[in-house]
């Protein structure tokens, strides 16, 4: 067994790493660029080595850096956890001719595999199921359109080298395909410095089905069941479960065998996924066919973890270090159900714009991994930030991962929704409402997922999840409790207020276009009901926990001018909160109108202006592209809300531009 590793990578999965690495009496070396000098990942491992400047081009993608950095400390294999340099081929090459162990699959492994383009060929003379479409090198737009046009829409292009939800682009006609088919080059060439792109079938009703793969040296592969990742935004997961709610034992036999059979047919070794994509439209659920395979460890690998037992990390590095499997595929169980969300800092509240800067508050649920591959009393968190930190432009703006295990699917989702409402964040916007929102959504409940399930549940955005009747009542006992504690602290303040005037203890709670009578004497009733409501709150506190009716609430909490800001249950609740003999003079104040902000073109997130398709003077209409923006390695297309001309253009291409900087006005 290996004495030192270094890992390659940094974040949450660094950390992760690190911890197997601690529990088998493993030294570990990190290698950190100058956005991550005080991340926790640098402090919790053994020794760790400085390789450069932020940007990853720069630092965490040069494998000479990496390299030197193993022979300074005399480290004996690299972990690349996933992205970066995990799934390159002149990596692990030039760690094998140093004589350093890469705690991965073989070269030929991850080059067959690296290319979707041969992946597939590979996979069908496997005998695994493949989707339709053209798997070889596309000339121009022109020849794409012809393409698309022999396949049939709708198509997906996807460019050849491509990954976490970048370079693809769904066409629907030809005009998508002329519109997009040059940016998914760019994107392709950017991120991973190939511009290849192929062209196949998108499937209708699609699932995102995975099947985990785990073989060592010696000749034994094993599939360890599947996860489902079909909830995704931009073709980046966003939610990821284990086991799937549709697969059935015969049809995981099906597609683990075929999965296994591929593994083979290129000598894998260590931990990999095959992502098929399967037909929701096909209850039988014969219909699936390969996608790729991600050589290397799945970002939601601990929702396998969970349900298996099994910890990959643990696995991959007995596995470099030439142990055999210690057990065989009649060992592999599923125990439980465990599901995955990814806490990103994006805002769904404004499209889910990127989110950057600095984690003023950052309070997980539990503490970071900790009680095992299960987390303590069945909730893990995965993490690398902590409080004071920050999440970097530089970097994916994942926060967390939040991971649930329960005997049965509710129970772990309804896991995760009270763990969702215990996270406390600030500084940057977050999707941890999102999250929460899917959780409780009775599609998700149904277990009738696909791949358009954000896009059909949501197609006017995000704001909020939808709350009952009774949550609203609940809520606004909760804040006529609040409001009626921090009046007492406040007449208890010298020199304040009057120290024998009472505090109101007779409210109106207007919340969700409802208002709430909310009384405090004897009993607390809401609109002259009793409530049975237990609250532990203390003027000052930013997270309540309460009781009301039995029903138990995690409630974060925010003075506003009006009342009070709370968040539960996936969304944000604005209470307008008076005392009841003052809150009929509302009726008397004058609306506040917003202002018309249509005719500006404004910069949603921070990023870079790649082109700007209009000049002064010009006519635009309805829908027409009028600039693009880059923002995380992602192109962003800035249309037209309505018909104008435009009057004044304040940026160029090649500008960086902050959050609602004004690109150009309209008349």
């Amino acid at each position: 067994m290996f004495k030192k590793i270094l890992i390659a990578n940094r974040g949450e999965i660094a950390c992760r790493v690190i911890k197997t690495a601690r529990r088998m009496g493993i030294q570990t070396v990190a290698v950190y660029s100058d956005a991550d000098a005080r991340a926790p990942f640098v402090q919790m491992a053994d020794e760790a080595v400085h390789i450069g400047p932020s940007p990853a081009a720069q630092s965490y993608l040069i494998a000479d850096k990496i390299i030197a950095a193993c022979k300074a400390t005399g480290a004996e294999a690299v972990h690349p956890g996933y992205g970066f340099l995990s799934e390159r081929t002149s990596f692990a090459e030039q760690l094998k001719a140093e004589g350093i162990e890469f705690i991965g699959p073989p070269v030929n492994a991850i080059a067959a595999m690296g290319d979707k383009i041969e992946s597939k060929k590979l996979a069908k003379e496997a005998g695994v199921n493949v989707v339709p479409g053209f798997v070889g090198e596309i000339e121009d737009t022109e020849h794409a359109v012809r393409i698309s046009d022999e396949i049939g829409y709708p198509v997906m292009m996807k460019a050849s080298a491509g990954g976490g939800g970048k370079g693809m682009r769904l066409a629907y006609s030809e005009k998508d395909v002329r519109e997009g088919f040059e940016a998914v080059k760019r994107e392709g060439l950017n991120s991973f410095g190939d511009d290849r792109v192929f062209i196949e079938k998108f499937i209708l009703n699609p699932r995102h089905i995975e099947i985990q793969i785990l073989g060592d040296k010696h000749g034994n592969v094993l599939y360890l069941n599947e996860r489902e990742c079909s909830i995704q935004r931009r073709h980046q997961k966003v939610v990821e479960e284990a086991p799937s709610p549709f697969v059935s034992p015969e049809m995981r036999k099906a597609m683990g065998e075929q999965c296994v059979a591929l593994a083979k047919a290129v000598g894998y070794f260590s931990a990999g996924t095959v992502e098929l994509i399967v037909s929701g439209a096909d209850p039988s659920g014969k219909s699936f066919y390969f996608l790729e395979m991600n050589t290397r460890l799945q970002v939601e690998h601990p929702v396998t973890e969970c349900i298996t037992g099994i910890d990959l990390v643990e696995q991959m590095i007995r596995v470099a270090a030439g142990e055999k499997l210690s057990f065989g595929q009649a060992d592999v169980k599923i125990d439980g159900w465990a599901i995955e969300n990814r806490v990103y800092a994006e805002d769904p509240y404004r499209g889910f714009l990127p989110s950057t800067g600095r984690l003023v508050r950052y309070a997980p649920p539990v503490p970071g991994w900790e009680g095992g591959i299960r987390g303590v009393e069945g909730v893990r968190i995965d993490d690398g930030v902590m409080e004071g930190g920050e999440v970097s432009m530089f970097y994916d703006p994942m926060i967390a991962k939040l991971i649930t295990w329960g005997q049965t699917r509710d129970e772990a989702a309804d896991k995760q929704i009270e763990a969702l409402d215990r996270f406390e964040i600030e500084g940057l916007g977050h999707n941890i409402d999102f999250v929460s929102a899917i959780m409780q959504h009775p599609r998700f409940r149904s277990g009738e997922l696909t791949t358009g399930f954000i896009a059909e549940e949501y197609p006017e955005g995000f704001s909020g999840a939808e709350a009952s009747d009774q949550t609203l009542r609940h809520l606004a006992a909760i804040a006529g409790f609040v409001m009626t504690a921090r009046s007492d602290r406040a007449r208890q303040v010298s020199g304040q207020l009057d120290s024998e005037l009472e505090p109101p203890y007779d409210w109106v709670v207007a919340m969700g276009g409802k208002a709430f009578a909310v009384s405090l004497g004897e009993d607390v009733t809401v609109d002259g009901e009793a409530v049975d409501i237990g609250v532990s709150y203390t003027p000052g506190d930013r997270l309540i926990e309460a009781s009301v009716d039995g029903v138990n609430y995690g409630v974060k909490i925010e003075p506003s001018r009006t009342g009070l800001r709370l968040t539960s249950h996936g969304a944000i609740h604005k209470a307008q909160i008076l005392p009841a003999a003052l809150a009929p003079l509302t009726a008397h104040m004058i609306e506040k109108v917003p202002p018309d902000l249509s005719k500006f073109l404004i910069c949603p997130m921070p990023g870079l202006l790649v082109s700007l398709n209009v000049a002064e003077g010009d006519k635009v209409e309805a829908g027409q592209p009028l600039a693009v923006v880059e923002a995380m390695k992602m192109e962003n297309i800035l249309r037209a809300e309505k018909s104008a001309t435009v009057k004044k253009v304040n940026a160029k291409a090649g500008d960086s531009l902050a959050v609602d900087a004004v690109i150009l006005e309209l008349e």
